[in-house]
């Protein structure tokens, strides 16, 4: 998932040594969990913020940030709890479904392809009347992923169809159906069945897969899974009629969406706690508000008690030293599986002759980033590890490598130099110039600007271009006719792994399956490698944890030869917030703290 991920440690517990471990050893600053006093209902939880979302609609918002609010007005059939612990939080658990299904209990057939699900009754769309969520629900949202509209694609379709018996051919049927006619979408859905899909009654769905999978519940938690109502039929997906039109089958309901000033979500009236294991749903209110930039300002707002969190900023360093050095309690830092940030290369840009399909010149650029400059940018060692894998420490199939190796992981100049002058020959150029295009909330321009100096020391021109957050995935990176135009050529996007646990399949797959280049899709620029997409096949078919895991290192290793990207970090990541916020548990998933479990002091 873009952006952060991770699960709560110690501050006292040595961060560089826990960077590379990954595993929880308790609680610190914001563990809300160890928290005195009662629990007080009201009030409205306020989050500030630089830019939007990348995606309203639960079919394509792929950004943690959309993560996090999606957790207050979807549900899904299975979830994450939020937790200081990250054994803890990384245990899949029933949301909409009365559990999880399993051989023992009987919801998964011997052959390990076949899942009966059961839904919990008394969940409630935010409708007039009130309205149950049934099975049907869940197909029509999982159904409209393979939409074709290059806004509402689905972000990572390739779970569902390398995983339920004839979702790709009902997926490439619907690339036929015209994209911007929502009833030729919805007549498409409506009358074309999937063979691994079908609903017993309203409260039981069956699922087919094509393999057997066992992170197949953990897929399913994905926001992408979330129930659809049938009112979205009259709409294209995340399109501004559908933005205005959302409707909610969680505790909260959007009332106010402004794409440039912030989204305000009040009480779903119709929510039932009791159906509702994961969220308790203390404040009345949840109020985002976009604007601010600096996230110096932003922490001073939290600090301050003017704002309660930060959305998609991160804490600035010497408020990160600061608040450790006090014991200050409205500091957590936490840790997942992530790659974060990194650069990406457009593989579809014409510019330079196409010179970024050169494999010197990508392997030169791989020697020219100073990772170490880059971590001071996030905190320091401490709180960065340099990354020099595709898949990171703690994650299923890392296998410690490094074939680019620098000097105190501060870059080679001469190595980039030489392989720069290699590759620039074999394109036919005299010069390289690189369009990249960077996000102006928090680090991320001074990211850039680092960046940008190792290239210029290497002898690689670029061309800074500024853009939000919003527009950042969802005009350039996921838009494939933007990069076959060539509107950028290197950006500097963060990953983590799509949820907690086994997780092998949601860090390879996303970001390097060739077969997967389209509209929202996260391979983005479109990296492909026969190779690769051979190791990913045989990944996901094989018959053990331990055989996927060996599979997927391989995969790693040859990503990293044909130097598909340049991974930068492994970062912890440090979270604030107000005096007045309580219970503010660590969600794994989204990297924030979970909005729906947070109260207020009055």
């Amino acid at each position: 998932m873009t952006e952060h991920k991770r699960g709560l440690l110690s501050l006292t517990a040595g961060l560089g040594s826990l960077a590379m471990g990954l595993t929880a050893c308790g609680g610190v600053g914001s563990a809300g969990g160890t928290e005195e006093g009662r629990p007080q209902t009201g009030g409205t939880l306020e989050i500030i913020g630089s830019g939007g979302v990348d995606h309203l609609d639960p079919a394509s918002a792929y950004a943690t940030y959309s993560s996090s609010l999606e957790r207050a007005w979807t549900r899904q059939l299975f979830g994450f709890p939020a937790s200081d612990d990250q054994a803890a939080g990384s245990r899949v658990q029933a949301d909409v479904a009365t559990r999880v299904p399993t051989g023992r209990n009987g919801g998964i057939s011997p052959d390990g392809k076949t899942y009966t699900i059961n839904l919990r009754r008394g969940v409630m769309w935010s409708t007039t009347p009130a309205r149950e969520v049934v099975a049907g629900d869940f197909i029509r949202g999982i159904k409209r992923l393979c939409n074709p509209n290059p806004n509402g694609t689905g972000g990572n379709k390739a779970y569902y169809t390398d995983t339920i018996a004839g979702f790709r051919a009902f997926c490439a049927g619907y690339t036929k159906v015209k994209a911007d006619d929502p009833k030729a979408m919805a007549d498409y859905q409506n009358t074309h069945d999937v063979a691994g899909m079908r609903t017993v009654d309203d409260h039981t769905l069956v699922f087919t897969l094509i393999r057997p999978a066992a992170d197949f519940p953990s897929i399913l938690a994905m926001e992408f899974a979330s129930p659809a109502p049938k009112e979205y039929d009259q709409y294209v997906p995340d399109s501004d009629d559908f933005r205005r039109h959302t409707l909610s089958s969680g505790p909260y309901k959007i009332v106010r969406y402004d794409p440039k000033t912030g989204i305000t979500l009040d009480r779903n009236p119709n929510w039932r706690a009791e159906t509702d294991p994961l969220r308790k749903a203390y404040v009345d209110r949840i109020q985002l508000q976009q604007g601010q930039d600096s996230p110096v300002a932003a922490e001073q707002q939290i600090e301050a008690g003017t704002a309660d969190l930060i959305w998609d900023h991160v804490v600035p360093t010497a408020a990160i030293a600061r608040l450790k050095a006090a014991h200050d309690k409205r500091l957590g830092i936490f840790a997942t599986a992530n790659t974060n940030p990194h650069l990406r290369f457009n593989f579809d840009s014409p510019n330079n002759l196409g010179a970024l399909r050169n494999l010197k010149i990508r392997q030169a650029i791989e020697y020219a980033i100073n990772k170490e400059a880059l971590a001071k940018i996030y905190g320091g060692a401490s709180l960065n590890t340099p990354l020099t894998t595709v898949i990171p420490p703690g994650s299923t199939g890392y296998r410690a490598s490094d074939l680019y190796r620098t000097p105190n992981f501060q870059g080679d100049v001469a190595k980039c130099k030489t392989l720069l002058a290699a590759g620039m020959r074999e394109v036919g150029i005299g010069a390289l110039t690189l369009n990249y295009v960077y996000r102006t909330s928090s680090n991320h321009p001074k990211v850039t600007q680092s960046v940008a100096d190792n290239l210029e020391a290497c002898g690689i021109q670029t061309r800074l271009q500024p853009t939000s957050q919003d527009d950042f995935y969802g005009k350039f990176l996921a838009n494939p006719q933007n990069s076959e135009e060539g509107k950028w050529d290197i950006a500097a996007p963060g990953w983590n792994a799509d949820w907690p646990g086994v997780n092998g399949r949601s860090i390879v797959q996303p970001l390097f399956d060739g077969t997967t280049c389209g509209p929202n899709s996260i391979n983005y620029g479109c990296f492909q490698n026969t190779r690769v997409d051979q190791l990913i096949d045989r990944a996901l078919a094989a018959k053990t944890p331990g055989a996927a895991a060996g599979l997927w290192a391989q995969a790693d290793r040859e990503i990293m030869k044909d130097a598909g990207f340049v991974p930068f970090l492994q970062q912890l990541t440090p979270l604030t917030h107000s005096s007045r916020v309580h219970n503010a548990l660590f969600l794994q998933k989204a990297q924030l703290f979970d909005y729906t479990n947070i109260w207020l002091s009055k």
